[in-house]
């Protein structure tokens, strides 16, 4: 990578939805399967959405891009879900994933492993149709904002979530703070935090092109979230085993969960 930082423009013009899916959630081959992210974001998910007891009202996903499997859990402890991304392309594909368009991406397996985990005997196509009744809409999103959802103006929400995202869209540990700040103004005090993030990451490939991606550690994000005027609920750390050819595609070298309540306003 020639060190240059991937804005928010280089992700608008040249970030793959297929692509990227192809290449890190592929059921046999992607990296973010194979590395046992997949399996760990999923298992956080559902426990924070019932053994936890996160629910409420309005859930905005923040950051999507073009997948849907973070929102297979929250949709059933939420009456709304709103989904909130900075690129058109990424936005434009989680709506065709959630109508399942022919020729999108296959969740099957993961929305029926979902299903196995909560043991309703839901089948995958109500969970689909829950899904798709559940996500109004998603809307134009910039996390670098002060108002993240500017020109749009919302009530505060009782949850944020982000998966993957937020060190894509910041350039340095700073920025990052600042983020969570904006982010946090969308939520309301008692509201629930959930962030989900690759550790120690600096870059990842997609498509003949070089993505930045902040390094991040566990030290720094507990200390920010805790800044940021939340309170830790649940937080673990998995390792990433150690594969040469992958590593070179993604350099992290492990995957992050933290579910947080917001306690004061920053």
């Amino acid at each position: 990578m020639d060190g240059e930082f991937t804005g928010k423009e280089i992700y608008q013009d040249l970030f793959s939805p297929r692509g990227y899916l192809d290449t890190y959630y592929d059921p046999k081959k992607g990296i973010l399967v194979t590395d046992g992210f997949l399996d760990f974001a999923l298992r956080k998910l559902h426990e924070a959405f019932t053994t936890r007891g996160v629910k409420g009202e309005v859930l905005i996903d923040i950051g999507h891009g073009p997948t849907i499997y973070q929102d297979l859990s929250a949709c059933e402890s939420f009456k709304e879900i709103i989904g909130a991304d900075y690129t058109d392309r990424n936005r434009e594909y989680y709506e065709g994933a959630l109508r399942n368009d022919p020729g999108t991406f296959d969740w099957t397996g993961v929305i029926k492993q979902v299903c196995e985990m909560e043991g309703k005997g839901t089948t995958v196509e109500e969970k689909r149709e829950k899904l798709r009744n559940t996500v109004k809409r998603t809307v134009k999103c910039d996390v670098t904002k002060s108002k993240p959802l500017h020109p749009l103006v919302l009530p505060q929400v009782d949850c944020v979530m982000t998966l993957g995202c937020l060190e894509c869209a910041c350039k340095d540990l700073d920025t990052y703070r600042d983020v969570l700040k904006n982010i946090s103004t969308l939520l309301k005090i008692g509201g629930h935090l959930i962030i989900t993030e690759i550790l120690n990451c600096t870059t990842y490939y997609l498509g003949g092109k070089w993505f930045s991606c902040l390094s991040l550690s566990e030290e720094f994000l507990r200390n920010a979230i805790t800044e940021a005027g939340y309170a830790i609920i649940d937080l673990e750390v998995i390792p990433r085993p150690y594969d040469k050819d992958q590593y070179r595609l993604c350099d992290h070298d492990s995957s992050f969960f933290i579910l947080a309540r917001k306690v004061r306003d920053i």
